[in-house]
């Protein structure tokens, strides 16, 4: 499972002209899936996510956790994720799971951390044509991989 974690100052998430969510401060999650993934990667990442020291403290010192600035997260499904580019200019997309694995994986991943968060998780809407706006504060981009937990 692999994520990317943007730090914002807003972001929201539109399908078919209609916001599915919409935040102020907090973290914009992107999540591809691979047939590999278990609930041990769910449980890793979800804890990385809820305690990742990338917010400011009161001396501007990226000192405090999602928690514990009182943010709010918006999880969205990317498959693209998990291109392969080593061959050719098209990319390769065999490692991002076929949805009949990867929807209710996603859906676990989003209760898990809604659960260890303990508050709701606004998500966009799994395989749908999304429009995504941010606005990425600092920038702060992480790319949290759990097959490669460096």
């Amino acid at each position: 499972m692999r994520v990317v974690l943007q730090r914002v100052s807003s972001a929201s998430v539109t399908v078919e002209g209609n916001k599915t969510a919409d935040i102020q401060k907090g973290l914009l999650v992107l999540v591809g899936i691979e047939d590999a993934d278990t609930q041990e990667d769910i449980d890793w990442l979800v804890g990385k996510i809820i305690k990742i020291r990338i917010f400011g403290d009161e001396n501007d010192v990226m000192n405090c956790s999602v928690q514990d600035v009182d943010g709010n997260i918006i999880v969205v499904s990317q498959f693209t994720l998990h291109a392969s580019t080593k061959k050719g200019n098209r990319p390769s997309y065999l490692k991002a799971s076929k949805p009949e694995f990867a929807i209710p994986m996603y859906e676990n991943f989003v209760s898990t951390l809604e659960k260890e968060f303990g508050k709701k998780i606004q998500t966009g809407i799994f395989g749908a044509d999304m429009k995504v706006s941010l606005l990425n504060d600092g920038p702060v981009t992480i790319i949290i991989d759990s097959k490669n937990r460096e």
